[in-house]
C-alpha cells in the first residue's frame, strides 16, 4: 500500500485526522516482518499516549473514584482485547503492511499485531499533531464505553482481589469452608469461613448461596488485611 492508495486516505477519514507527515502513518502500519522501518518505536510512544489519554478521560468521568478504581478501569481499557476491537472498528486489517509470509499466516487479523498497530498510530498522530488529536481519537474509540459504564462494573470480585493481594506478597491463597447452613432447603443461608493461615487472619460471610457467602467472607478478610492491623500482621 502506498501513500496514494485510496485505502490510506480512507483510513485517515476514519481516524478523523489528516497527517502533515503521512509517512508517519505509513510507518505505524508497518509490521516488523515487512521491513526495517517498522512500527515498534511508534508503538512504544503510542502506549504512553494511550495511557495518558485514557487516564484523563477516566479522571473526568469518575470524579468520585479512588486511584485503585481508576487503575482497574484503565487496565481493562488498554489491554490487548480492547485495542483489538478498536482496531477492527478502524478496519486496520485492510491497511497493515506485512511480509507475504505473515500475511498468509493471518497476521492481519492477529490481535497482538492489530493492538500494536493502533498504539503505533496514536504515537504517529502525537508526533504529527500533538496530544490533542491523539486524545480526540482515544475519545472517539473509548469515550462512549467510558461514559456508559460505572466504576463498579469494572471492579474485580472480592475473591479475585484477595487472591491477587496475597499472591503479590507471595502468601498462599486463602481457604474457604462452610461454617454453618441455616434454613430449609429452598431458602438456605450459608455461612462461610475464609482464612489465611499464614497471617492468622480469618473472617466469615453469609449469603443465600455458597458463592455469595464466599465473596462476602473474602471481602471481610481483604478489609482486615488492608487496615493498619493487617499491615502490622505482615510486618511481624
Amino acid at each position: 500500500m502506498t501513500l496514494r492508495d485510496p485505502r490510506f486516505q480512507s483510513l485517515q477519514q476514519r481516524l478523523g485526522y489528516t497527517f502533515e507527515q503521512p509517512e508517519l502513518l505509513a510507518r505505524a502500519l508497518t509490521h516488523r516482518s515487512f521491513g526495517y522501518a517498522h512500527n515498534e518505536r511508534l508503538e512504544f510512544l503510542g502506549d504512553a499516549v494511550l495511557g495518558l489519554a485514557v487516564s484523563s478521560l477516566l479522571y473526568d468521568r469518575f470524579a468520585g473514584s479512588d486511584e485503585g478504581d481508576l487503575t482497574r478501569v484503565r487496565a481493562s481499557l488498554v489491554r490487548e482485547e480492547s485495542l483489538h476491537r478498536a482496531a477492527l472498528m478502524l478496519n486496520l486489517p485492510d491497511v497493515l503492511r506485512l511480509s507475504e509470509g505473515e500475511a498468509k499466516g493471518g497476521g492481519a487479523r492477529r490481535p497482538s499485531i492489530l493492538a500494536d498497530a493502533l498504539e503505533a498510530i496514536l504515537g504517529a498522530i502525537y508526533l504529527d499533531g500533538g496530544l490533542a488529536p491523539a486524545m480526540t481519537l482515544v475519545r472517539q474509540l473509548f469515550g462512549e464505553l467510558i461514559d456508559s459504564t460505572s466504576a463498579d462494573a469494572w471492579r474485580k470480585d472480592a475473591k479475585t482481589e484477595l487472591q491477587e493481594w496475597l499472591q503479590a506478597r507471595r502468601i498462599p491463597v486463602p481457604t474457604y469452608s462452610i461454617a454453618a447452613t441455616r434454613g430449609q432447603a429452598h431458602a438456605q443461608t450459608f455461612e462461610v469461613l475464609c482464612a489465611v493461615p499464614q497471617l492468622s487472619v480469618q473472617a466469615s460471610g453469609e449469603g443465600r448461596s455458597r458463592r455469595t457467602a464466599e465473596q462476602e467472607a473474602a471481602r471481610q478478610v481483604l478489609a482486615l488485611l488492608q487496615t493498619d492491623h493487617g499491615a502490622d500482621t505482615l510486618r511481624s
